[in-house]
């Protein structure tokens, strides 16, 4: 499936869309924000721990405008159905829609793979993120605290978020 938005289309990612991927995700790590990362893999890596269905990339002119992607939680075959986004757009193309794109995308795409559940953990202060999964249907079932200390010290809390398929796994 391609969704072509007014000045770029969402399709799949390809192993040569890396450097681009890997920049974006770079440029979200840094803003202590988005992720508890501190560096971003090589794609080997990369590729060993996110699922092999549901890597979407929103591109226009052969750039890369933000990605997403689906990461098992558990080995089990019993949560096979369950996958945690990974959602990064790029700082140049924030706030224009190509997050609300790129996720609409990736829940349809998801349960087309068979996926029931999607979660996501976010960081209390990344209010931009919360909102984006609220306004895609993905409500807030918890949160952990000060469940992650940074290289600076500092302590953040994350708020859990999970979207059910209204059509898999009833």
């Amino acid at each position: 499936m391609e969704i072509n938005q007014t000045n770029y289309h969402i399709d799949g990612m390809n192993p040569s869309d890396w450097d681009q991927i890997r920049q974006i995700y770079l440029d979200g790590i840094k803003t202590g924000l988005a992720t508890f990362q501190t560096g971003a893999p090589e794609w080997s890596e990369w590729d060993q721990s996110h699922v092999k269905t549901c890597r979407i990339v929103a591109r226009s002119e052969g750039s890369i405008l933000g990605w997403a992607a689906l990461s098992p939680t558990s080995s089990r075959c019993c949560y096979k159905g369950i996958g945690e986004i990974s959602i990064y757009i790029s700082d140049t193309r924030k706030g224009q829609g190509v997050g609300t794109a790129l996720l609409k995308y990736l829940i349809h795409d998801a349960e087309d793979n068979g996926f029931w559940t999607l979660q996501s953990a976010i960081t209390r202060e990344n209010k931009t993120s919360l909102a984006l999964h609220a306004k895609c249907g993905f409500r807030e079932i918890g949160f952990r605290e000060r469940i992650a200390q940074m290289p600076d010290g500092s302590w953040h809390d994350v708020i859990l978020m999970e979207r059910r398929s209204p059509i898999i796994g009833i």
